[in-house]
C-alpha cells in the first residue's frame, strides 16, 4: 500500500450556505482542496445517503429505502437497525480490499456498522437486560476495541448522542475516538460520523440565530481532526448527507388513513398500538417522506387520491414514479408521500393522546413505527423536569421498574426537517477534500464512492455527471 491514508468525515447537515466566519477550520480545508456540491439521494435521509455513498448505487440497488421500513414477512415496522447485511451491493472497502491486498478500513458510527467486513468498527449499542432496563453501551469489532478506546478517551456520553441531551459532547468524543483508533490501527480508510448539526437544525430550524453556535462547535471538532490528520500525513474528505430546511407544520398521515378506515390498531393494556399486519394501508413516516404500504392493490388508487388531497402533501409516487427516482425496491411502499416545503410527517396514529402508547412519551427509536424528532425535547408541561429525571434514575438505581416518560406529544416543536430534494446546491449536501481531485462542480451522491476509489486507485476512475 503506497497511497496516503484517507479519513472520510461525515458532518451531517453541513451545507455550502454555512461556510463563512463560523467555519475557519473547514475553510482552511477548502483552501487547500476543493468543494463539490452533491445531488442528494432521494429520499434525503441518513441511512439512505450513507448507503449510496458507500455502494455507489441508488436505493433501488442497495435497498436502504429509509431509516426504517415495513418488514412484510414479520408484519413489523423496524427503524435504525444495525446489521451491515441489510445494505445490499458491494461496499467501497470491499472493492478496495479485493484490488489492494492488505487494505484496512475502520468504520466509526456510520450506520449498518455491525458485522461489516471492515477491520475495525465502533457503534452505539445499548444493553437490554431481562428486567426491562436499558443500559448504554457500545459495540465494536474486534469485540474489546471499544473498551481499549474508552480507557484512553473516557466513556462514550451516550445520552448526548440522541434525546433531550443531544449535543456536541458526542461528536467531540467521536473525534477523540477517531484519533485514538487511527493511532492504534493505522487504517488506510477511516469513516467517521459527526452528528452534531443534526440536532438543533431540527429543533430550532436552520434560520434560527443560535444555530451559528452549533456550526462553530462542529467546526472546532473538525479542526481537531484536521490537525491530527496533518500530523499523521493523512488526507481528509468531508461529506454531508443532506441539508435541513425550515418547517412550520407537521402532518399525521396515519390519522387520516385511520379515519378513512385503512389503519387498524390493537388495544393493549389501555393503549393503542398500530397493527401493520391488520391494516389495509398505513404510513411509515420518516422526516419529509413516508412509505405507504397498501395490502390490497385494488386500494392503491383510492389511497393515493386520499393522500394527494391532504394539505402538506406535495406528491405521491406510485411504483412507476419510484422507478424513475431510483427508489424501486421490494422494501419500498406501494406509494411514497413527499411533504410540501415547510412540512414534515409525524408517525402518530392515535386519535386521543390518552390512548397513545407508553413508548410515545419516551426516547425509544426502535419501538416507534416511524421517526420521532420530538424525542429531542422534554415536555414543557412538566413543571420540574430535573426532579422527575432524578426520581426516575433513583428508581432505576434501586432496581425498580420505571418509565422515563419525559417526551411531549407536540410535533409543532420541530422547526427543521429533511427528506425532500434540496432547494438549491448551496442548501444541499457537499463534499470537501483537502487535496484536489479535479471534481466536477456538482455530482450525484453515489459519486462519493468514486472519489474514494480514485484516491487509492488513481487511474481508471471517472466521475459521474
Amino acid at each position: 500500500m503506497q497511497s496516503t491514508p484517507l479519513i472520510v468525515a461525515n458532518v451531517v447537515g453541513l451545507t455550502a450556505s454555512m461556510l463563512g466566519n463560523n467555519t475557519p477550520n473547514i475553510n482552511r480545508l477548502l483552501n487547500d482542496g476543493e468543494l463539490c456540491h452533491l445531488q442528494g439521494t432521494f429520499p434525503a435521509l441518513t441511512t439512505t445517503a450513507q448507503a449510496s455513498m458507500l455502494t455507489g448505487t441508488p436505493p433501488s440497488g442497495h435497498g436502504i429505502v429509509g431509516n426504517g421500513w415495513y418488514f412484510r414477512e414479520l408484519a413489523e415496522v423496524k427503524f435504525w437497525l444495525q446489521p451491515n447485511q441489510l445494505m445490499q451491493g458491494e461496499k467501497v472497502w470491499q472493492t478496495l480490499k479485493r484490488q489492494l491486498p492488505g487494505f484496512r478500513c475502520s468504520q466509526l458510527f456510520w450506520w449498518y456498522n455491525m458485522y461489516a467486513d471492515v477491520d475495525a468498527a465502533v457503534t452505539p449499542r445499548p444493553h437490554y437486560p431481562a428486567d426491562g432496563r436499558k443500559e448504554f453501551g457500545l459495540y465494536s469489532q474486534p469485540a474489546d476495541l471499544h473498551k481499549q478506546l474508552e480507557a484512553q478517551v473516557g466513556t462514550f456520553p451516550f445520552h448526548t448522542f440522541w434525546g433531550p441531551g443531544a449535543g456536541i459532547a458526542s461528536s467531540r468524543w467521536i473525534v477523540d475516538c477517531a484519533i485514538a483508533e487511527h493511532k492504534l490501527n493505522q487504517p488506510h480508510l477511516q469513516l467517521v460520523y459527526l452528528p452534531h448539526l443534526d440536532y438543533n437544525l431540527q429543533k430550532l430550524g436552520p434560520s434560527h440565530p443560535d444555530t451559528a453556535k452549533d456550526i462553530r462547535a462542529i467546526d472546532q471538532e473538525v479542526g481537531r481532526l484536521l490537525d491530527y490528520a496533518q500530523s499523521a500525513n493523512t488526507v481528509v474528505m468531508l461529506v454531508s448527507e443532506y441539508g435541513i430546511e425550515d418547517v412550520q407544520y407537521s402532518l399525521s398521515l396515519n390519522r387520516h388513513l385511520r379515519q378513512a378506515g385503512y389503519v387498524a390498531v390493537r388495544q393493549s393494556l389501555g393503549w393503542e398500538l398500530l397493527d401493520p399486519g391488520a391494516s389495509q394501508a398505513f404510513a411509515v413516516a420518516d422526516h419529509q417522506i413516508a412509505h405507504i404500504y397498501v395490502k390490497d392493490p385494488a386500494d392503491i388508487a383510492q389511497v393515493k387520491a386520499l393522500l394527494e388531497g391532504l394539505e402538506g402533501v406535495e406528491q405521491v409516487l406510485d411504483k412507476a414514479a419510484q422507478q424513475e427516482q431510483g427508489l424501486a425496491h421490494e422494501r419500498s411502499g406501494e406509494l411514497l408521500a413527499v411533504a410540501q416545503s415547510g412540512w414534515w410527517f409525524n408517525y402518530y396514529y392515535w386519535l386521543d393522546d390518552k390512548l397513545a402508547p407508553d413508548f410515545a412519551r419516551t426516547v425509544d427509536i426502535h419501538r416507534k413505527p416511524g421517526y420521532d424528532p420530538v424525542e429531542m425535547f422534554i415536555d414543557p408541561a412538566i413543571r420540574f423536569p430535573k426532579l422527575k429525571i432524578v426520581q426516575r434514575l433513583l428508581k432505576k438505581k434501586l432496581g425498580m421498574r420505571m418509565l422515563m416518560d419525559l417526551i411531549p406529544l407536540d410535533p409543532s416543536l420541530i422547526k427543521g426537517s429533511h427528506g425532500r430534494p434540496a432547494a438549491s446546491p448551496e442548501k444541499g449536501p457537499l463534499l470537501i477534500t483537502s487535496q484536489p481531485y479535479n471534481l466536477p462542480r456538482q455530482m450525484p451522491m453515489t459519486g462519493v464512492r468514486d472519489v474514494i476509489l480514485k484516491h487509492f486507485l488513481s487511474s481508471h476512475i471517472s466521475f459521474p455527471d
